[in-house]
């Protein structure tokens, strides 16, 4: 249906992006891919040149550029390219995005320039050069990958910057949907759970996969967007709603293990809390129903002085050279307080009050849920988005930490 059909799409070299261009390009489309990466990344797999190959391999045509969004002038070049090259353009996605999901006081001005001019920025620039051509298609859809306008405080509190820019994606999807109305679709895309790429593979941690649908969904569900007219516009649909409209029934298929609970995405709850209700119902956290029904029970005594103990017996020379970090925790309710791992000095240790050296990541959160985490019952992923759990400092770092536990779960 999309044969000969020009989609440009943004960090199209590898996940979400290129999940849509392969999808596209199995009709036979014309795929502009508008990306950073030229060489290979040490941790992030796929290049503009390998996904343009992938692209060919199942019979679209594929047109490599190597684009920064931030920089207005590489995405002219790159439309131009494009133009020249396919005649027009038909379909524009806009899935560049950075994240950082650090508090305010912990979110570098880099950072926060990072993603302003990535999210949002690059989303605006992009669609403003593509604008003249796609008014030219019959086709004519602008899809941005960002979520529903959810206003609730608690989606900025843990990631102020984070939201403001991601909804600036959607912001474009709200005001060019109205501007453009008649002449182009502009539509928001975005997942009901974690979709597992090599990003979520860098913020979730070891095993988060099991948690985790496949990018095809999103590839599916931007598939069915683009088949619709241009007046079907101004909506922000998420993945399973419209698949399940397209008479999709069996969803264990983008599971990238059938059967697993699943984590649901950012901002589709009005209360972050729902998610973890929604989490457990489904058997995720089955522990925390019993906290809801009744007062929170109190740590065992010593329970976490007992967990550190283990902690200790397990660390190895291998452990800590891999992981090179000083986790202090800061700990509420009885048997609480200030408490350290030291995953840099040769061997580790673990103690009681604050680290000889600066820690590179903080910890703060309630003696009951830190045992819990350690123990595999409560996922920090999880506690992090419900606000169980609160982290200062290199947040590269606390993932390694998430790694660490996974192995220290059957002993803990």
């Amino acid at each position: 249906r999309l044969a000969g059909c020009t989609v440009f799409i943004t960090g199209a070299s590898r996940g979400i992006g290129k999940a849509i261009a392969l999808k596209a390009a199995k009709d036979g489309a014309n795929i502009v891919i508008a990306a950073k990466t030229t060489q290979a990344h040490p941790k992030l797999p796929g290049t503009i040149y390998t996904a343009a190959e992938e692209i060919e391999a199942v019979g679209g045509k594929a047109l490599a550029c190597a684009v920064d969004v931030r920089d207005e002038q590489q995405i002219s070049n790159a439309v131009e390219k494009a133009v020249e090259r396919f005649g027009g353009i038909d379909i524009l996605v806009n899935n560049a995005s950075a994240i950082s999901l650090t508090n305010t006081l912990e979110t570098p001005t880099k950072r926060v320039d990072l993603m302003m001019n990535v999210n949002t920025r690059g989303t605006y620039l992009t669609s403003k050069a593509c604008i003249p051509y796609l008014k030219k298609s019959k086709i004519a859809h602008i899809l941005n990958l960002s979520p529903p306008l959810n206003l609730n405080p608690l989606w900025f509190k843990q990631h102020c910057a984070y939201t403001i820019a991601k909804y600036g994606m959607s912001m474009c999807v709200l005001g060019m949907a109205e501007e453009f109305k008649g002449e182009i679709a502009v539509n928001a895309l975005w997942p009901k759970t974690a979709i597992y790429t090599a990003a979520m593979d860098m913020l979730g941690g070891s095993g988060i996969e099991s948690q985790c649908r496949k990018v095809d969904i999103i590839a599916d569900a931007a598939y069915s967007i683009f088949k619709k007219p241009k007046s079907f516009t101004g909506n922000f649909i998420i993945d399973e709603n419209i698949l399940r409209e397209e008479g999709v029934k069996n969803f264990d298929v983008y599971a990238v293990k059938p059967g697993h609970p699943l984590l649901p995405d950012f901002f589709l709850e009005e209360h972050p809390d729902t998610i973890t209700k929604k989490a457990e119902s489904h058997g995720a956290v089955p522990e925390l129903k019993k906290e809801k029904l009744q007062p929170p029970p109190k740590p065992r005594s010593g329970a976490v002085e007992e967990t550190f103990r283990i902690v200790k017996d397990s660390l190895t020379d291998d452990v800590v050279k891999a992981t090179q970090a000083i986790y202090q925790f800061e700990l509420s309710g009885e048997d609480g307080g200030t408490w350290f791992l030291d995953l840099k000095s040769k061997g580790g240790t673990v103690g009681c009050g604050a680290p000889s050296d600066q820690a590179d990541v903080v910890m703060s959160m309630s003696t009951d849920d830190f045992v819990k985490m350690f123990s595999g019952k409560l996922k920090p992923t999880m506690a992090f988005m419900s606000g169980k759990l609160k982290i200062k400092g290199n947040m590269a770092l606390a993932i390694k930490l998430e790694k660490l536990m996974n192995q220290m779960n059957a002993r803990l």
